[in-house]
Formats: structure tokens, C-alpha cells, sequence
């Protein structure tokens, strides 16, 4: 006999109402990653409250279709008003005071482009994620496309820019000190993406030299365009190559790996691989999900909720697109994460103490 509470019509309502609002929350969403894509955030970044009419014609859009979005925003709590009882073709909008950064600083810690082009990104490729429930089989990373590729880069960048060098590797006082003086140390920056993580480490630390290894073809251009706008690629150098392939060369006095173990579909051989490539006293710093270290129900935990979301969406078929495959998945609990080092041969697995919502770090040593 079952022991389960039949569900009531509260019950049932609150599920309603809690779905209501997350439609409310994915369009919002949506609307905010159009005013990125066709730059209208940053053609209302100019003295003065624009109409439609103005906004339009700054941004090559058509006048109808700007105003409808910029009463949505204005709705929606987004943008400003400064006239909402005048004619619909006179009402001028602004980015109100405080918005700014989330809405226009690709590097702020409060930037939301990257996670909305992210979001957007990932609902595109629901059919594909649908067909690998079926088959078991996985999605290539490339297959999610731009948007995707785009929003994982500006998610994290502001989190390279901003805490990186300043208090991440800072936190490993032998590492830091290694990094800081002469001769000049090699990292190696495994699964580099766009290559933020990369250009940071070497702005940071201006004696170090630092190579961007990743995989993907896109990830790897987009990494040296964005080392070139920036001054670095005399400092940076960018590679495409797998993780786990053994033939990886290089002695290297750092290796870090930024949420990406979990993506991986033979971790333990991507960790033997980086072990081999050490000098003598370095280490690997991993960081990966901060999630709970056993299953848990019930409490709704926010980040745990948003990093199954991630794991169904993304992170789970990405692993299997390669076989055979660990299939990880976003939650990557501490014991998976100190089995797969152990598998590698690291002797240790350190948790680090550096405070983050979202990412726990390990220091791996040989």
C-alpha cells in the first residue's frame, strides 16, 4: 500500500501558480536576451529616455516591434517609464539607475547576458535532448550552438575577471608565489572554452605563460580572437586538443580545469593525462559544482534545482556524445569528484577554502 499523501487542490494550485510564474520568469528571459541580440540595451546607454521611434532608429529595427518590447520591459520592471500616461508613439524608456551593470558590463559580477544567451541557447536543442532520452545517445557540444557556446563564455567572465587573480589562485599561497616570481611558470588552462580563464591567469600574473587547451573547434577561434582584442596573444597561446588524450605534451607548474570535469566522458583519464603533464611540485586546481554530497529532497535548494536543470539539459548528453562515458552530469558530488582523482593517481584531493555560491574547489596533488 502506497504511503504517499493524495496531492490537494492547494497543492495542485500552488504547482500552477509556481509554473505561471517560471513562464513569466522564461519569457522575461527571452526578452532580455533580444535586447542583447539586437543591441537595444546599449543604444538606450545614451543621454536622455528614447521612444521607440529613437531606439528604432539607433538600432535598425522596426518602430512596432520595439515599442511592444519596450513596454514588456517596462512592465516587467526592466526599464524605466519617464512618461507612461503619454501617447503610446511619445513614451520615452531608459535603463534605470542601478541596472546598468547587470545590463551592460560584460565583466560584472551582476552581468546577465551570458546566463539569459545560455538559457535561450539550451531550449533550442530540446528536440535533440527529447530524441537522446530515447536512443541513450549523447549531443556533441558544437551542436548546441552559438548561443550556447556564447552564453557559457559570458557567464563566467566576469567571474575570471573579477576573482581570478584576486582571490582564487591567491588562495594556494605556494602556487601564487610561484606564478608572481621568476623563472617564468607554465600553466595549462584544460577545458579553456572561449579562453577568459586563460587571458585572466596571464593578466594576473604577468612572468606566466599560459596555453588554453579545449577541444572544441568554435571555443578554440573564438579564445585567440578574444586573446587578440584584449593584447594577450604574445602571452596566451590556444590549442585544440582532447583532455584525455595521452599524447598531450608539456611540463606545466599549474594545471586548472574550471567546471568542466563533470562535462567530461572519461574524466579519470583527462585527470591522468594532466597528472603526467605536472612539474615537479605542481598541482591541478579543479573547480567544479557546489553541490550537496548526497541526494536530498525537499528543502528546494535553489542551486541544486538550477544544477539538475543544467545536468538534463546540457551537461548529461554532452558527456555521452563520446563513448564509453563516465555520464557524470552536473552534480558531480565530492566523492565522485575524489574517486575519479584517486582513479588518476593523485595522492590528494584538498578541498580548497575559496567562497563561491556555485563552484567548490579541489587542489590535486601528485
Amino acid at each position: 500500500m502506497s504511503t504517499l499523501t493524495p496531492p490537494s487542490t492547494a497543492d495542485a494550485g500552488a504547482l500552477a501558480e509556481r509554473v505561471f510564474d517560471a513562464s513569466n520568469a522564461t519569457m522575461e528571459l527571452a526578452s532580455i536576451h533580444l535586447g542583447h541580440r539586437l543591441g537595444l540595451y546599449q543604444a538606450l546607454d545614451e543621454p536622455g529616455p528614447a521612444t521607440a521611434a529613437v531606439l528604432a532608429g539607433r538600432t535598425g529595427t522596426d518602430t512596432r516591434y520595439v515599442r511592444e518590447w519596450l513596454e514588456q520591459q517596462a512592465v516587467a520592471g526592466l526599464l524605466e517609464c519617464a512618461n507612461p500616461d503619454a501617447g503610446a508613439d511619445d513614451r520615452r524608456f531608459a535603463i534605470p539607475t542601478g541596472h546598468e551593470q547587470a545590463l551592460l558590463d560584460p565583466e560584472s559580477l551582476t552581468s546577465v547576458e551570458g546566463l539569459t544567451r545560455l538559457i535561450m541557447g539550451l531550449l533550442t536543442t530540446l528536440p535533440r535532448v527529447a530524441d537522446a532520452f530515447r536512443t541513450g545517445e549523447g549531443i556533441p557540444y558544437a551542436d548546441y550552438g552559438d548561443d550556447t557556446r556564447e552564453g557559457v563564455a559570458a557567464t563566467s567572465r566576469p567571474m575570471y575577471a573579477q576573482q581570478l587573480g584576486s582571490h582564487w589562485l591567491p588562495a594556494l599561497a605556494d602556487v601564487h608565489a610561484r606564478l608572481s616570481t621568476p623563472p617564468s611558470a607554465h600553466v595549462a588552462d584544460i577545458a579553456c572554452g572561449s579562453g577568459w580563464s586563460s587571458i585572466n591567469i596571464a593578466r594576473a600574473y604577468p612572468l606566466a605563460r599560459v596555453d588554453g587547451i579545449d577541444e572544441d573547434a568554435a571555443s578554440i577561434d573564438q579564445a585567440r580572437r578574444n586573446a587578440a582584442e584584449t593584447g594577450m596573444q604574445q602571452r596566451v597561446r590556444f590549442m585544440r586538443h582532447d583532455a584525455s588524450d595521452p599524447s598531450l605534451t608539456g611540463t606545466y607548474d599549474l594545471i586548472t580545469i574550471f567546471e568542466a570535469v563533470h562535462d567530461m566522458a572519461r574524466p579519470v583519464e583527462a585527470l591522468r593525462t594532466a597528472r603526467g603533464l605536472l612539474a615537479p611540485g605542481g598541482c591541478v586546481l579543479v573547480a567544479d559544482e557546489k553541490v550537496h554530497d548526497r541526494f536530498t529532497v525537499g528543502d528546494q535548494d535553489p542551486v541544486e534545482r538550477w544544477m539538475y536543470g543544467f545536468s538534463v539539459l546540457h551537461c548529461l548528453p554532452v558527456s555521452r556524445a563520446d563513448t564509453p562515458s563516465a555520464a557524470t552530469g552536473t552534480v558531480m558530488r565530492t566523492h565522485t569528484m575524489r574517486a575519479y582523482a584517486e582513479q588518476a593517481g593523485f595522492r590528494d584531493v584538498e578541498i580548497v577554502p575559496i567562497e563561491h555560491d556555485f563552484w567548490r574547489f579541489y587542489r590535486l596533488n601528485p
